[in-house]
Formats: structure tokens, C-alpha cells, sequence
């Protein structure tokens, strides 16, 4: 009997996810086995509409195209899932039994599930269930513990990079000062990368609250030598000395979360007073999930998928594939999901960010 394994993708999206897909249809198919799509998450697994049957064919050409084939959902966790009952109210139920039984009786070897911490949680449910499951890591955040990258961080700061060229010329011409909003939740990765790499003046990020005295000190000493133009980016996760989390609400049904949001707009505001300039702000929001993926995420995807397969021939379950250069290792998804990764703010990084001037929102030069 042929073996059959199961992908699913869940979570926020992420470029190169189309990449894992291919490189574990590729090399699944290699070994005689058959490969199994689940769309939007666990879907499949409980509804045989949403399981497909993926082949090399049906794979040709999904390489360099953004998003994912399967689908994914941010309301799909099995555990809590938002379910209209026949009065037409929407209620939270537990599926996890449904899709437990549905994934034993189809006979899948393992389940390769592609996500970040809150779908890398919900598998790892899952596998103290008894399901086989073998984790990929995904998320533009970069901010899983254990793997030096994740796929997706590349494509992100490439598309904020490039967003952050293009607010110079505009800021200059306007004097203005231009405040740029980048995803990252609590880790502060993508607004680090792209602010350096863009020229930023002040780049601000979860792990340093900053202080709008200093924000406001480093553009006004750009203006003292002639530059009356200023670039600030800030992470969504950013918060004030002595301050709170902005956010734009509640997550959806099913989700504790609440949404971030809003920080750029509220610096630029509190620049505009405290400076008198023209002060205006953009958020790049979903566009730094969107597009093909960079050369680099997308060999680190195939890398992970290829990795995946060896895992399950190996039957190292409850494991997540992790890349600690030069190599793809695998850990246990419990140590990936303890905690998020944080910006070592002693690493070089932010040793090369201060020393060519920028300022981070605190007192040190």
C-alpha cells in the first residue's frame, strides 16, 4: 500500500508557501507516495471537498507565484471554531475530534503542517492527540524561536525596503516627515531590516520603548544640518515609554488576539505638534505579505519542504524542521512555540544602526 501524507497551510500568509507545496509533492512523489491538500487548514479533514489529491502536474508552475494554492484561514482552529448554528448564531465549537477520526480513517502517514506559532500550536494539539505531524515554520514575523530564518521575512523587508525608497524622493520634495508602519507583531525584525537598509532616520520596535523626546531631538537635528526631510519607520508593535499596545480592535471570533494597528498614525500626529511639520503617515499592511517570492525564500521554502519529507521517512513527529545554517534540523514544535523571537539588541544589527546615526527612540547614540 501506497503511503499518503497530508499539507495544510494555516495561518496569515506568507510568499514562498506555494514553495514548500511544491518541493513536498516533488519529493513525496519521488518516494512512491501520494500527497493530500488540505485547503484553508484543517478543512479537509472535515469536508472530503476541500481535500485534494496533489500531483507534479498539478504543482508545475506554482513555484515563484505568491500566496498559497490550499488556501489558508486565521478562524480555522479545530479547537475553537466559529460555527453558525441552525438559529443562524454564531457559536465556538471543538472539531478536533471530527478531524482526529477523519485523519485515521483516510490512513495518512502524516500531517505536514505549514504555519507560524498559532498554527505550529494547534499541530502540536493535535499531536498529543496521537496525529503525526511534522511542522514547517512560516511567517514574515521571523519571530519563531529555533530556526535562524523564517520563509516569507525576506520577501517582506524587500517590499518594505522598496516602499522606504520611494517615501525618500517624495519626502524630500515636501520637507516632510514620512512615518512608515511595517507588520512584525511583537518582534521588531521587519522594521530593523528595512529601516536600515532603507536610510530610515528613527526606526522604532517593540523591543526598545521609545521616548518621543528622542524622536523629536533626531529630526530636528536633521533639520540643524540641512536634511528637512525625515524617514520613520515603526514596527506595529511599538509602544511609548510608559505606554500601551496601540491596536484597531478585537481579532475575529475564535481569536484572543487583539488587532495591531495605528502606532504610525499616532507618532506622526505627535510629531506634527510637538514640531510643526508637515508630518504624514502610510501603513504598508498586507503588501508586505503579497508578491513573488525573494531567490532567497523561495530555495529556503523548497529546503524546508524537502526537509519535511525526509522527517516522515524518518517518522520524527511532533518536530518542526528548522534551518541553523548551514543545515535543516529538526526540533521539537513545543521549543519553537514557548516563546517568540526577539531583536538581541546587543547583536550587530543594532550596533551597525546606531553607529550610522539612527536613532531607535531611546537615549543612546
Amino acid at each position: 500500500m501506497r503511503e499518503k501524507i497530508l499539507i495544510s497551510t494555516g495561518g496569515g500568509d506568507a510568499p514562498g508557501l506555494n514553495a514548500v507545496i511544491f518541493a513536498v509533492v516533488k519529493a513525496a512523489t519521488r518516494k512512491g507516495w501520494e500527497v493530500y491538500g488540505s485547503r484553508s487548514g484543517y478543512s479537509g479533514l472535515l469536508d472530503r471537498d476541500d481535500l485534494i489529491r496533489l500531483t507534479p502536474e498539478s504543482v508545475e508552475g506554482i513555484l515563484p507565484i505568491g500566496g498559497t494554492i490550499l488556501g489558508s484561514t486565521n478562524k480555522g482552529n479545530p479547537f475553537a471554531m466559529p460555527v453558525e448554528n441552525l438559529a443562524g448564531e454564531i457559536q465556538v465549537v471543538d472539531v478536533s475530534e471530527k478531524i482526529m477520526a477523519s485523519f485515521k480513517r483516510m490512513g495518512f502517514l502524516c500531517h505536514i503542517a505549514v504555519g507560524g506559532d498559532g498554527s505550529l500550536e494547534i499541530a502540536h494539539r493535535f499531536a498529543q492527540l496521537g496525529m503525526p505531524v511534522i511542522g514547517v515554520p512560516k511567517t514574515i514575523d521571523n519571530d519563531l524561536e529555533v530556526t535562524d530564518r523564517t520563509f516569507g521575512f525576506d520577501t517582506a523587508v524587500s517590499t518594505a525596503t522598496d516602499a522606504i525608497d520611494k517615501l525618500h524622493s517624495t519626502a524630500k520634495s515636501h520637507d516632510r516627515v514620512m512615518v512608515v508602519e511595517v507588520m512584525g507583531r511583537d518582534s521588531g525584525w521587519i522594521a530593523l531590516y528595512s529601516g536600515v537598509s532603507g536610510g530610515a532616520d528613527v526606526i522604532l520596535v517593540p523591543e526598545i520603548p521609545f521616548s518621543l523626546d528622542a524622536v523629536c531631538e533626531k529630526i530636528a537635528d536633521n533639520e540643524l544640518h540641512g536634511k528637512h526631510y525625515s524617514i520613520v519607520v515603526v514596527a506595529e508593535g511599538a509602544t511609548a515609554e510608559n505606554g500601551e499596545v496601540i491596536t484597531k480592535g478585537k481579532g475575529e471570533l475564535g481569536r484572543e488576539e487583539a488587532v495591531l494597528g495605528g502606532i504610525g498614525e499616532w507618532v506622526a500626529n505627535e510629531i506634527r505638534e510637538r514640531l510643526g511639520k508637515d508630518t504624514r503617515s502610510l501603513v504598508l499592511g498586507h503588501l508586505q505579505r503579497g508578491g513573488s517570492p525573494t531567490t532567497f525564500d523561495r530555495l529556503l521554502a523548497l529546503r524546508f519542504g524537502a526537509a519535511a519529507v525526509r522527517m516522515a521517512e524518518a517518522e520524527i513527529f511532533d518536530h518542526m524542521v528548522a534551518w541553523t545554517p548551514p543545515h535543516m534540523i529538526s526540533v521539537p514544535i513545543a521549543d519553537a512555540i514557548c516563546r517568540r523571537k526577539k531583536i538581541d539588541l546587543s547583536s550587530d544589527k543594532v550596533l551597525t544602526a546606531r553607529e550610522i546615526g539612527i536613532c531607535l527612540g531611546d537615549t543612546q547614540e
